[in-house]
């Protein structure tokens, strides 16, 4: 049965193969070639507009100087204001031309009034059990304080009730993945960053297929950059013909777009209304480690089963209803998720929306941060902090918590992996831990505390999660899954090497070079 499913996915793999190509040598390229002659003509325009601007040096420096007093009382995070003062006092006018065309709503004012619809009109969904609150309140004001703050951010309540098992590798939760498919009999909804046709995305798509077929209700939906790289245009056409909806969240364009900015990140699997599967790991074979890339890939990721998973099932049906004039939560909320026995702690799955100007993933970054007594492990693949994080990772630290970070011994991207280091030294100074994985690369998104909180999920440590993308991820706190979690923290860190200052002044002067020339322009990476 297995060496059938196999052969079912390579037929599968095979079919989308020649598309794959075809997209990449003929739409990816006239993409390509569309928007690099659009730039150029925003940068003519730019250029015409400046002969209409004074050129005397002092009408220059007047400009410049009332742009530097506007971002000095901008609500925008410190390093992202300093990035635009450079790019600004280099470039006065194209700089500010840039600045109002990046951070205006052109291309997304519709999909934002449609997200504040959506989360408007879903707010109560699924009401917060004042009794749940009341119980985390005596037993710790700090996480209760912590919950209601995310509840206020969105419809993100606390739930008890809810068992979590973790997986420390991808290929622990693909095999799990496989089981509970088989088992599904009403619905299946997955929402993932990257497809790509492979072992894994061939034996997950013969059971979806074959559950389509059994009439169970099977939803797919991935990121629009997806089409670009990884599967053909007609892919949800193809996907169509075996009884699968699929849509696209925002499929790549020719044309000049700040919409571009804001990616589908989020890694979320429901079945039925009871099982909900997040984490890092993406539905593509290097996360399984069954090809190789960048050397052993550590990924990560839990399974829900109970109440908290119709939180995963309305950030889902949120993000599926954004091109749809009518929504149907009710009927798939409906579904009985009953709490699991002998099931500790409390549960709280969360998304984050970049267009709310609600960093929700950060604060519950920093928020744990700031209540840690004893330490906080943290897994990240990438290292770009803003003025804030930096600063509570090095109060933490410096106040006697254990800080220690994990981070890839073997980088997928050259930059962000020369941008990491330039904090390095910072860090070090204030008494954080660093730790790099020499297997390979370190993909998963964990923070752990004190033996009794934890989050797994899709966030990274880096702009582009913390500001520009949808994201999700699993807070628990006295779930029995955080022994667990501490403990492949503990056994991963035998398997890194320790970053020192000395390792630092060795560093490669190109590695060096890059991460200091790139540190000016992070926030627009």
């Amino acid at each position: 049965m297995q060496a059938d499913n196999e052969s079912k996915g390579l037929i599968l793999l095979k079919k989308g193969q020649k598309g794959i190509m075809h997209a990449i040598f003929s739409r990816m390229g006239v993409i390509m070639v569309l928007l690099v002659v659009q730039i150029l003509i925003l940068f003519s325009i730019f250029q015409w507009f400046k002969e209409f601007l004074p050129h005397i040096w002092g009408g220059t420096i007047l400009f410049t100087v009332c742009m530097i007093i506007y971002l000095l009382n901008s609500r925008m995070d410190p390093t992202g204001k300093i990035t635009w003062l450079i790019v600004i006092m280099l470039a006065p006018v194209f700089g500010v031309l840039l600045f109002g065309f990046t951070q205006s709503e052109m291309g997304h004012r519709v999909l934002k009034r449609r997200v504040d619809q959506i989360s408007s009109d879903t707010l109560e969904e699924i009401p917060q059990s004042q009794e749940v609150m009341e119980q985390l309140s005596e037993e710790n004001k700090g996480v209760a304080s912590l919950a209601h703050y995310m509840h206020r951010s969105g419809c993100h309540p606390v739930f008890r009730g809810t068992s979590v098992k973790y997986f420390p590798l991808g290929e622990d939760k693909f095999a799990e993945m496989l089981r509970q498919l088989e088992a599904a009999e009403h619905f299946i909804f997955m929402e993932y960053f990257i497809v790509d046709e492979g072992l894994m995305w061939g034996r997950i798509l013969e059971i979806l297929a074959r559950k389509a077929a059994e009439g169970v209700d099977v939803r797919v939906m991935y990121d629009g950059t997806c089409e670009l790289a990884l599967l053909p245009r007609d892919y949800p056409k193809r996907l169509k013909a075996l009884g699968i909806k699929c849509k696209i969240f925002a499929p790549v364009m020719p044309f000049v777009s700040t919409h571009y900015n804001y990616r589908d990140h989020r890694k979320i699997m429901v079945i039925d209304g009871h099982t909900a599967f997040n984490g890092g790991v993406n539905l593509a074979d290097e996360y399984i480690n069954h090809t190789v890339k960048f050397g052993h890939w550590k990924d990560t990721a839990v399974m829900l089963k109970g109440e908290a998973v119709k939180s995963f099932t309305l950030m889902f049906l949120k993000m599926w209803e954004i091109d749809e004039k009518e929504t149907e939560f009710g009927s798939f909320l409906a579904n009985p998720s009953l709490p699991v026995e002998g099931a500790n702690g409390y549960v709280i799955p969360f998304g984050d929306c970049p267009l709310d100007n609600d960093r929700l993933g950060e604060r519950v970054y920093m928020d744990i941060l700031n209540r840690s007594q004893e330490y906080v492990h943290i897994m990240t693949p990438y290292l770009i902090l803003d003025g804030e994080m930096e600063t509570a990772l090095k109060f933490a630290a410096e106040r006697g918590v254990e800080i220690v970070l994990l981070l890839p011994g073997i980088p997928d991207k050259a930059i962000p992996y020369a941008l990491a280091k330039t904090y390095y030294a910072s860090l070090l100074k204030s008494g954080v831990k660093i730790y790099e994985y020499t297997p390979g690369f370190v993909h998963a998104k964990v923070f752990v505390s004190d033996d009794r909180e934890a989050v797994v999920g899709t966030i990274n440590l880096d702009y582009r999660s913390l500001y520009h993308h949808f994201e999700c991820a699993t807070y628990m706190y006295g779930a029995d899954c955080v022994a667990d979690i501490e403990a492949d923290y503990e056994a991963t860190l035998q398997k890194c090497r320790q970053v020192t200052m000395e390792t630092v002044k060795k560093e490669k002067w190109s590695v060096k070079l890059t991460g200091y020339v790139m540190k000016a322009i992070a926030p627009l990476l």
